[in-house]
């Protein structure tokens, strides 16, 4: 995703006082200061900002290690992420079991639609080592044997490979706020409902048993705010009468993972705004994106009857117009 800003990321313990420090250096070195942003969840602390480096008295590597020299000071983690262009960006796929997801996003990379290199596989099981072996890309196994992640493990790994998006393939797992205050709006889950309805765990099976006819899949930004991300793409299907909880998972996981390569291809292409939490496209030209359903469920949606009430009406005396509401 293109950055016009020099990005800056402290996260740490929530009492660090690490901001007066930062901000005497920043203006020191001429960096203006754009946007600053701080959040406190389960005792982690995260600090943004968004910096104006184009006329700064020193050299990029040296203010990076300055700034994580201070880091280390306040016990604090600084990463500082440059402007950049959409070119040479670096992916990460967090995987669970379900090979679907992954899939299709390496198979957008093989082909040249994904325009970015998938730098590394992140699993919690080693099941899906094979799949990550046939494209050649690095697969890590960060799960104890009951799945449970090692999130250092996965922070190094993500330095290590300078990931600059994570799309969660199916990763059935929660990332703590270590991880997501690092990466926020880098962060891209599909989950398998029509979000905001039936976040968490078992969502075909929640929509069977509230017993909906239309069901469908959500791709999302993450916050710390489970499945309550900024929503990018949807995609729907009917749910028969006698539709099984496996039936649900046969038509939904082709629009998973269909769902999950749009939106990861909108960030990547930098089309994407998020403003107070909702998404927008960048740009009018986009008549191939597909956020939602297929268009030929808008034209069988039925044009009539409308509510006529819903016109303006005029008053006669001072030809205002006022909604009869």
């Amino acid at each position: 995703m293109t950055r016009e800003r020099t990005e800056i990321t402290v996260v740490g313990d929530d009492d660090s006082g690490i901001i007066a420090d930062m901000t005497s250096v920043l203006f020191e070195h001429d960096i203006d200061i754009v946007d600053l942003d701080q959040a406190v969840r389960d005792g982690t602390f995260r600090m943004t900002m968004r910096v104006d480096t184009s006329e700064m008295a020193i050299r990029q590597d040296t203010l990076r290690t300055e700034l994580q020299k201070l880091g280390d000071e306040f016990g604090v983690d600084v990463q500082v992420l440059f402007p950049s262009n959409c070119e040479n960006q670096s992916l990460a796929v967090l995987v669970t079991k379900e090979s679907h997801c992954l899939e299709a996003l390496l198979e957008a990379h093989e082909s040249g639609e994904l325009g970015a290199n998938i730098g590394v596989v992140i699993g919690n099981h080693d099941v899906l080592r094979p799949l990550a072996a046939e494209y050649d890309v690095p697969f890590y196994d960060i799960g104890n044997e009951n799945g449970v992640p090692d999130e250092d493990e996965m922070l190094d790994l993500l330095a290590e490979y300078e990931i600059d998006l994570i799309a969660l393939a199916r990763y059935i797992r929660i990332l703590s706020p270590e991880v997501v205050f690092r990466y926020e709006d880098r962060i891209i889950n599909v989950h398998p409902s029509l979000l905001p309805a039936f976040p968490g765990g078992a969502a075909y099976r929640q929509a069977l048993e509230e017993g909906v006819r239309i069901a469908g899949v959500t791709a999302h930004y993450v916050t710390t705010d489970l499945d309550q991300g900024p929503i990018i793409a949807q995609r729907a299907f009917n749910v028969p009468d006698d539709a099984t909880e496996s039936d649900l998972k046969e038509r939904g996981q082709p629009l998973e993972a269909e769902a999950l390569v749009e939106a990861v291809k909108l960030h990547l292409d930098d089309a994407l705004d998020v403003r107070q939490g909702r998404t927008e496209l960048r740009g009018s030209d986009r008549a191939e994106t597909q956020l939602g359903a297929a268009e030929a469920l808008a034209q069988a949606n039925p044009s009539r009857p409308i509510d006529s009430r819903g016109e303006l009406v005029v008053d006669d005396e001072d030809r205002t117009a006022v909604a009869d509401d």
